[in-house]
Protein backbone atom coordinates (compact mmCIF):
# COMPACT_ATOMS: atom_id res chain seq x y z
CA UNK A 1 0.00 0.00 0.00
CA UNK A 2 1.19 3.04 -0.80
CA UNK A 3 0.71 6.15 2.36
CA UNK A 4 -0.57 8.89 0.10
CA UNK A 5 -3.65 7.58 -1.18
CA UNK A 6 -4.13 4.37 0.55
CA UNK A 7 -3.95 2.78 -2.67
CA UNK A 8 -2.84 -0.83 -3.20
CA UNK A 9 0.59 -0.65 -4.60
CA UNK A 10 1.29 -4.35 -5.49
CA UNK A 11 0.47 -7.51 -4.60
CA UNK A 12 1.58 -11.17 -4.41
CA UNK A 13 0.58 -14.49 -3.24
CA UNK A 14 2.73 -17.36 -1.93
CA UNK A 15 2.27 -20.65 -0.28
CA UNK A 16 1.16 -20.21 3.36
CA UNK A 17 4.22 -21.76 5.49
CA UNK A 18 5.19 -19.49 8.29
CA UNK A 19 7.50 -17.00 6.70
CA UNK A 20 5.23 -16.56 3.10
CA UNK A 21 4.38 -12.86 4.75
CA UNK A 22 8.33 -11.70 4.97
CA UNK A 23 8.80 -13.42 1.81
CA UNK A 24 6.32 -11.84 -0.24
CA UNK A 25 7.33 -8.43 1.23
CA UNK A 26 11.06 -8.96 0.45
CA UNK A 27 10.20 -9.69 -3.18
CA UNK A 28 7.79 -6.51 -3.51
CA UNK A 29 10.98 -4.59 -2.03
CA UNK A 30 12.94 -5.95 -4.35
CA UNK A 31 10.75 -5.39 -7.93
CA UNK A 32 10.83 -1.37 -6.92
CA UNK A 33 12.36 -0.02 -9.57
CA UNK A 34 15.49 3.06 -9.21
CA UNK A 35 17.52 3.79 -6.28
CA UNK A 36 15.21 6.52 -4.82
CA UNK A 37 14.99 6.24 -0.88
CA UNK A 38 11.89 3.63 0.32
CA UNK A 39 10.52 2.97 4.07
CA UNK A 40 8.49 0.11 4.23
CA UNK A 41 5.86 -0.42 7.12
CA UNK A 42 4.56 -3.43 9.06
CA UNK A 43 3.63 -4.86 11.98
CA UNK A 44 5.42 -7.06 14.84
CA UNK A 45 5.58 -10.10 12.48
CA UNK A 46 7.75 -8.26 10.70
CA UNK A 47 10.64 -7.73 13.76
CA UNK A 48 13.06 -10.48 13.08
CA UNK A 49 16.61 -10.20 13.11
CA UNK A 50 17.05 -11.30 8.84
CA UNK A 51 13.85 -9.87 7.72
CA UNK A 52 15.57 -6.26 9.04
CA UNK A 53 19.05 -7.01 7.68
CA UNK A 54 17.54 -7.82 4.31
CA UNK A 55 15.42 -4.46 4.11
CA UNK A 56 18.76 -2.58 4.63
CA UNK A 57 20.49 -4.12 2.18
CA UNK A 58 17.91 -3.64 -0.29
CA UNK A 59 18.14 -0.37 1.03
CA UNK A 60 14.96 0.18 2.04
CA UNK A 61 14.41 1.83 5.43
CA UNK A 62 12.51 -1.19 7.80
CA UNK A 63 9.77 0.90 10.10
CA UNK A 64 8.73 -2.12 11.62
CA UNK A 65 6.72 -2.45 14.80
CA UNK A 66 8.89 -3.06 18.04
CA UNK A 67 8.03 -6.55 18.91
CA UNK A 68 9.45 -6.69 22.51
CA UNK A 69 9.14 -8.94 25.38
CA UNK A 70 10.68 -10.08 28.24
CA UNK A 71 12.97 -12.85 26.83
CA UNK A 72 13.54 -11.30 23.35
CA UNK A 73 15.07 -7.55 22.02
CA UNK A 74 13.48 -5.98 19.17
CA UNK A 75 15.15 -6.21 15.62
CA UNK A 76 14.72 -2.09 15.50
CA UNK A 77 16.67 -0.07 17.31
CA UNK A 78 16.08 3.20 18.51
CA UNK A 79 18.10 4.71 15.24
CA UNK A 80 15.10 4.03 13.74
CA UNK A 81 12.00 5.03 16.14
CA UNK A 82 13.37 8.41 17.04
CA UNK A 83 12.83 9.70 13.43
CA UNK A 84 9.19 11.63 12.79
CA UNK A 85 8.72 9.17 9.53
CA UNK A 86 8.73 5.97 12.27
CA UNK A 87 5.69 7.35 13.80
CA UNK A 88 3.96 8.34 10.77
CA UNK A 89 4.03 5.09 8.97
CA UNK A 90 2.92 3.32 12.31
CA UNK A 91 0.06 5.13 12.60
CA UNK A 92 -0.94 5.11 8.36
CA UNK A 93 -0.30 0.99 8.97
CA UNK A 94 -3.39 0.70 9.78
CA UNK A 95 -4.84 1.74 6.52
CA UNK A 96 -3.83 -2.16 5.35
CA UNK A 97 -6.32 -3.53 7.65
CA UNK A 98 -8.78 -1.63 6.54
CA UNK A 99 -8.02 -2.99 2.67
CA UNK A 100 -7.79 -6.69 3.93
CA UNK A 101 -11.30 -5.90 5.44
CA UNK A 102 -12.50 -5.14 2.27
CA UNK A 103 -11.24 -7.84 0.19
CA UNK A 104 -12.90 -10.40 2.85
CA UNK A 105 -16.19 -9.04 3.13
CA UNK A 106 -16.45 -7.16 -0.18
CA UNK A 107 -14.02 -8.80 -2.53
CA UNK A 108 -14.83 -12.34 -1.88
CA UNK A 109 -11.72 -13.00 -0.26
CA UNK A 110 -13.10 -15.01 2.72
CA UNK A 111 -14.25 -17.94 1.50
CA UNK A 112 -12.16 -18.52 -1.90
CA UNK A 113 -13.85 -20.81 -4.61
CA UNK A 114 -11.09 -21.76 -6.45
CA UNK A 115 -7.51 -24.01 -5.33
CA UNK A 116 -4.42 -23.36 -6.40
CA UNK A 117 -2.13 -20.79 -6.47
CA UNK A 118 -2.08 -19.10 -9.60
CA UNK A 119 -5.98 -19.42 -9.54
CA UNK A 120 -6.27 -17.72 -6.35
CA UNK A 121 -2.99 -14.75 -7.22
CA UNK A 122 -5.21 -13.82 -9.86
CA UNK A 123 -8.61 -13.70 -7.73
CA UNK A 124 -6.21 -11.88 -5.38
CA UNK A 125 -4.99 -9.26 -7.99
CA UNK A 126 -8.06 -8.76 -9.25
CA UNK A 127 -10.06 -8.00 -6.03
CA UNK A 128 -6.99 -5.51 -5.18
CA UNK A 129 -7.51 -3.48 -8.49
CA UNK A 130 -11.46 -3.40 -7.98
CA UNK A 131 -10.76 -2.06 -4.44
CA UNK A 132 -8.34 0.75 -5.84
CA UNK A 133 -11.25 1.63 -8.86
CA UNK A 134 -13.48 2.08 -5.39
CA UNK A 135 -10.96 4.22 -3.35
CA UNK A 136 -10.43 6.03 -6.61
CA UNK A 137 -13.45 7.15 -6.90
CA UNK A 138 -13.93 8.06 -3.61
CA UNK A 139 -10.56 10.69 -3.71
CA UNK A 140 -12.03 11.66 -6.93
CA UNK A 141 -15.42 12.90 -4.82
CA UNK A 142 -14.53 14.34 -1.97
CA UNK A 143 -14.87 11.87 0.72
CA UNK A 144 -15.58 12.99 4.12
CA UNK A 145 -12.85 13.36 6.78
CA UNK A 146 -14.06 10.99 9.83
Amino acid sequence: MENRNGLVADVEVLQANGTAERDAALIMIEAIAGDHPVTVGADKNYDTKDFVAEMRNLKATPHVAQNIHARRRSAIDRRRTRHAGYAISQRKRKRIEEIFGWLKTVGGMRKLRHRGLHLVGWMFTFAAAAYNLMRMRNLTTGEAKA
